[in-house]
């Protein structure tokens, strides 16, 4: 296993510079989420990687509450893990030379084979992306990244693989802020799921981006797929879920455990990276493997050790999690 995003600037609802921004079995120590809201975990500064700058600064949230926040500041590009490849050159290239694609639960490897069959895939005789050697059309220039971002794009890229290169990010860096102690709400707010998953829920300023990995990367509301294969064009991500537009830099729109994280001590899942309310964010499966159990719909539960926290969904899924239990800042 191994994208830019397309439309993403105007489609994804991501907010960008200033952070305003199932399951099958369980490891032994998670209970439900009904257990015990009365334990509260601070986000711990010291989890994030030395790419990323963190400040304290007041803040008010969401409900009113007024209290500390982190001010994150990165880059928008990861430390700790290399950007790319995206789009593989020729229908012969194997799973080496491109990225991912996720389509109904499934994580596909965008190898030449998948470009090669997709009128197949897709039940499409217009899908076409390769000429009479085999050699794919790819996006080639930040002027065609730009372009390929308009939610109405042109028929000239229709059947180009798109992909945006770290080269056009070299100036790009994004803030975030979220509580230092979360502050559980009596009502969960839960992500719309439309295209690019905006604004949502009894709280209409709810921010369409999911949280911060601790590498500083945004987990991004999930692609809207729907509208970049409606153009017939495909906009891969690299194996760690990622991809870039000039907007929002890289941004990873599924956890494939690429990124830096926190071992447990008790053999939970690792942490990953933090919500917008400040709770913690972990990998779906534990060290042996399972999936937490007795989650809510927002994918979070809470245990005697981490108190309220998510699960990020399965990769296949274009997701990370379903809403928010706390107050965010504002």
């Amino acid at each position: 296993m191994k994208t830019f995003f397309l439309k993403l600037s105007m489609l994804c609802s991501v907010i960008i510079s200033m952070g305003l921004f199932s399951c099958v079995s369980c490891s032994s120590d998670d209970t439900s989420t009904e257990a015990n809201n009365s334990i509260v975990v601070n986000v711990d500064e010291s989890n994030f990687t030395n790419s990323v700058t963190v400040t304290t600064i007041p803040c008010t949230l969401s409900d009113g509450t007024t209290t500390e926040c982190y001010q994150i500041v990165t880059t928008s590009t990861p430390s700790d893990h290399q950007m790319g490849p995206w789009c593989p050159t020729n229908i012969a290239d194997n799973a080496e030379a491109g990225g991912i694609w996720l389509e109904n639960g499934e994580v596909y490897d965008v190898d030449g084979a998948f470009i090669e069959n997709m009128a197949t895939f897709y039940n499409d005789d217009n899908w076409l992306m390769y000429d009479a050697n085999g050699d794919i059309f790819i996006t080639a220039t930040e002027e065609d990244c730009i372009n390929a971002a308009n939610p109405n794009v042109g028929e000239e890229y229709e059947n180009f693989c798109v992909e945006c290169l770290p080269s056009y990010i070299t100036d790009l860096s994004q803030t975030f802020v979220i509580p230092i102690t979360p502050v559980i709400q009596d009502n969960s707010v839960l992500f719309a799921t439309g295209p690019g998953g905006g604004p949502g829920g009894p709280w209409n300023n709810i921010p369409s981006t999911r949280g911060i990995a601790l590498n500083g990367i945004e987990f991004s509301a999930p692609a809207p797929v729907d509208n970049i294969l409606g153009a017939y064009t495909l906009a891969p991500f690299d194996d760690a879920g990622g991809h870039i537009n000039v907007h929002q830099g890289y941004h990873y729109h599924a956890a494939t455990g690429f990124s830096s994280k926190v071992t447990q001590t008790d053999g939970h899942a690792a942490l990953i990276g933090y919500a917008l309310d400040g709770h913690g964010i972990y990998e779906l499966n534990d060290v042996n493997g399972n999936s937490a159990t007795e989650l809510d719909e927002l994918l979070g539960h809470t245990d005697d050790t981490r108190g309220y926290h998510y699960h990020v969904d399965a990769a296949g899924n274009n997701n990370f999690i379903n809403g928010l239990k706390g107050a965010y800042a504002n």
